[in-house]
């Protein structure tokens, strides 16, 4: 059964940080490239931030550029999102997706909200 599990939201104040971490199950993590969306309440959904399978190549949009940081640890099937000086536009509902050339598999998201 496959399953993609986010945590580590909250709330946090302007200028703060949190990691968001999601884990996996159920299928070959190891050769999933990874990647964050998020949606904020009236916005369509934005792509945050991309691994690929071995770590070695990342991406990011240009709003967190410089701000947030996606790493992953394939002995522990996870994948992380640091944030760093949070603002109250990165409020949103935060997903995880694992993709390869066949299958998408998304999370039920962890809220962040940035208070000002």
């Amino acid at each position: 059964q496959v399953q993609v599990v986010e945590s580590g939201g909250g709330l946090v104040q302007l200028g703060g940080s949190l990691r968001l971490s999601c884990v996996a199950s159920g299928f070959t993590f190891s050769r999933y490239y990874m990647q964050w969306y998020r949606r904020a309440p009236g916005k369509e959904r934005e792509l945050v931030a991309g691994i690929s399978s071995t770590g070695g190549s990342t991406n990011y949009a240009d709003s967190v550029k410089g701000r947030f940081t996606i790493s992953r640890d394939n002995a522990k099937n996870t994948v992380y999102l640091q944030m760093n000086s949070l603002t109250p536009e990165d409020t949103a509902k935060y997903y995880c997706t694992a993709t390869n050339m066949q299958y998408a598999y998304w999370g039920q998201g962890t809220q962040v909200t940035v208070s000002s």
